[in-house]
């Protein structure tokens, strides 16, 4: 008997055959087509699992590891087509998504075997962009994938002991991903008939990217669908034809946007209470199992007197919050933990060590973080789990990926903090350190910078830059530079002026070499007391997708909204780490502000309040305005961030 996937590629390879054989037939002449399609559609999803799954359920992790599984699944929806001709329309399907599969069995460490089957299932919403041919039935159609969670059980089984059922822990409610097929649409109704009906049958495919179902280890399903949809429409009369001479159209220049925000007062200083979170993970250097010489360790003495609100000292940090203070904060994070095990006894933890050279490296990572906690800080080693992996969950390394990699590679090579104990830990974005709360004296804070925007610079400027002009006549310049927005801080341009009028002039080449000038002015004065008092929040997302805005949603509507004052102004601030490329950071970070500006405007907006102004920006991988530097993993980690700084009314 032939294996699954055997059976898969065959099953695959007759249907895309029958698809191309189709295009050699001629579609039917007809005098009209519907524009409108609608139907049902029948399929078999050909699942694939890859990844890692250890932790079934919030009670159940199994001794053995389970890493890949297929499985054929039902899918079955109701669509609706819009076709204005043969070349492109627009399709949506809208049904029952059958995703569950059985996955290769394992060896439990009793020596006998284990298995576990899913059944994961969503109600799916798959609109398309469909592409036919004038002389073909077949069509290709692509677009995303919208889906909802509905089933997520599990069945785990193992020779020695009784069998366990249950449902999946740590599950995406809604899942965004892509997918792209070809189908053929075969005329099944006569040529004369009012009503066209249409067989269809089309296969498709849905890539990993997206579709990791749960919020913790890296599982991650590909999906091949192939099936048939059975389509209606009414034939409407044809439009008589009409001919004329078409006029030729002149594409305009694409116009430069340029635009300045200046603070109506430049503040040099701001005093902030500013809340950090504490990564739960702690880097270790290439080679070596010892926790790395940056990490604070206190010798047992000096732990036994250790308090975590010896940390909360007085910060002086520079506009987007670069300090080492901060980073200090962070290299405690084990006598953080430890404190904290200590005040509360009840406290259990599991460190999850991973190593590219093996899980028996990772545990070794693991054993060493364990062995401080116990030694200094005199925790039972009954209340600290050790385990050993190859990779983290979820990695930075993304499966074919080939930028980067070597920084990549290092921050995979740490050890996880997790415990489902509140007093050590946040169900914030997937869990993280309890943060960590002190006073600061915020240098250069954003809202003392003059902001400039240019509108679509990365697309049709080469460069750019700005010419400030004093009343004067004494010229000071700034560029050139390549991204959509930019800023100077205010002071930088009074210097020693209490206040000042400038005009300010872009001076864009664009990238068919020609030059463009934009002018405006702005009117700056130096405000020298320290205003009293803002507030700062930063939340931290792990490699590109893998933590997502919307998993933040509780923390930003309940800790976060209901403080901010009258008549405040919340500036939100994105920024991403070094890796990947320039253009894809700056978009992702001006991505993440704006979804965390909607969130906290929808929150406010079901207190009642509208009386909030908001300065929203992304500033990608900019080195002047990235939070940390990029040398370590760990200040990878936090520039991988959003900031949000609540002002309050002056």
């Amino acid at each position: 008997m032939l294996p699954t996937n055997k059976i898969i590629q065959k099953y695959l390879a007759v249907s895309l055959m029958v698809l191309l054989a189709c295009t050699a037939v001629k579609a039917q002449t007809q005098t009209t087509q519907p524009t409108w399609w609608f139907g049902v559609s029948g399929a078999a999803n050909f699942n694939f699992y890859d990844g890692t799954t250890q932790r079934l359920d919030n009670s159940f992790i199994v001794p053995s590891a389970f890493h890949k599984g297929n499985g054929v699944r039902p899918y079955g929806s109701v669509l609706v087509e819009y076709r204005p001709g043969r070349i492109f329309g627009l399709m949506l399907n809208v049904g029952y998504d059958g995703r569950g599969a059985k996955l290769d069995g394992v060896i439990a460490a009793c020596d006998c075997p284990a298995t576990l089957k899913t059944d994961i299932s969503y109600v799916s919403v798959e609109p398309s962009v469909r592409l036919g041919f004038n002389s073909s039935n077949l069509y290709f159609f692509a677009g995303p994938r919208l889906a909802f969670g509905l089933e997520n059980e599990y069945a785990y089984t193992q020779l020695r002991q009784p069998n366990s059922n249950g449902n999946l822990s740590a599950m995406h409610k809604t899942i965004l991903s892509g997918q792209i097929g070809a189908g053929y649409d075969i005329p099944v109704s006569s040529a004369t008939s009012s009503t066209a009906v249409s067989l269809s049958p089309f296969v498709s495919y849905h890539p990993y990217f997206g579709q990791e179902p749960r919020t913790i280890e890296s599982l991650s399903i590909s999906t091949v669908r192939a099936g048939v949809a059975l389509k209606f429409g009414k034939r409407h009369k044809p439009a008589k034809a009409v001919i004329s001479d078409a006029a030729a159209i002149v594409v305009p220049v694409h116009e430069v946007t340029f635009a300045v925000r200046a603070p109506k007062a430049v503040p040099v200083k701001r005093q902030v209470s500013e809340t950090l979170p504490l990564l739960n993970s702690v880097f270790f250097d290439e080679g070596s199992t010892e926790i790395p010489a940056r990490y604070v360790l206190l010798t047992k003495d000096q732990a036994s007197g250790f308090k975590e609100n010896a940390l909360q000292k007085e910060q002086s940090t520079s506009m987007t919050g670069r300090s080492a203070g901060q980073l200090n904060m962070y290299h405690n994070v084990l006598n953080v933990l430890g404190d904290r095990m200590r005040s509360n006894p009840g406290a259990v933890i599991t460190l999850s060590g991973a190593s590219a050279k093996g899980p028996e490296d990772g545990r070794a990572l693991a054993e060493s973080v364990k062995q401080y906690l116990v030694l200094d800080f005199g925790i039972s080693g009954s209340r600290i789990t050790t385990q050993g992996r190859d990779k983290p969950q979820p990695p930075s390394e993304q499966r074919g990926g080939t930028k980067d990699l070597e920084l990549l590679r290092s921050e995979d090579r740490r050890v996880d903090i997790e415990s489902a104990s509140p007093e050590l830990l946040l169900e914030v974005g997937g869990g993280m350190m309890k943060p960590v709360q002190y006073n600061a004296t915020q240098v250069d804070p954003l809202d003392s910078h003059v902001i400039f925007s240019v509108d679509s610079a990365r697309q049709i400027l080469k460069s750019w830059s700005i010419e400030v002009t004093d009343s004067k006549g004494g010229v000071q310049h700034y560029g050139p530079f390549t991204s959509d927005k930019e800023s100077v801080p205010g002071k930088t341009i009074l210097g020693d002026s209490p206040n000042g009028d400038y005009k300010v002039v872009l001076v864009g080449v664009r990238k068919d070499g020609t030059i463009v000038r934009k002018e405006s002015t702005v009117h700056l004065v130096r405000q020298d007391d320290a205003v009293s008092k803002g507030l700062r929040y930063s939340i931290v997302f792990d490699f590109d997708k893998a933590k997502t805005i919307a998993s933040y949603d509780k923390f930003l509507t309940d800790v976060v909204s209901p403080l901010i004052a009258n008549g405040a102004t919340v500036i939100i601030h994105g920024h991403t780490d070094i890796t990947g490329d320039d253009d894809y950071n700056h978009k992702l970070s001006v991505n993440r502000a704006q979804q965390t500006q909607k969130i906290i405007e929808h929150a406010l907006a079901g207190l009642g309040r509208t009386d909030v102004k908001f300065e929203t920006f992304g500033f990608g991988e900019e080195p002047a305005q990235s939070p940390f530097e990029n040398g370590l993993p760990e200040e990878r980690f936090y520039n991988r961030t959003v900031i949000i700084d609540i002002i309050p009314l002056k």
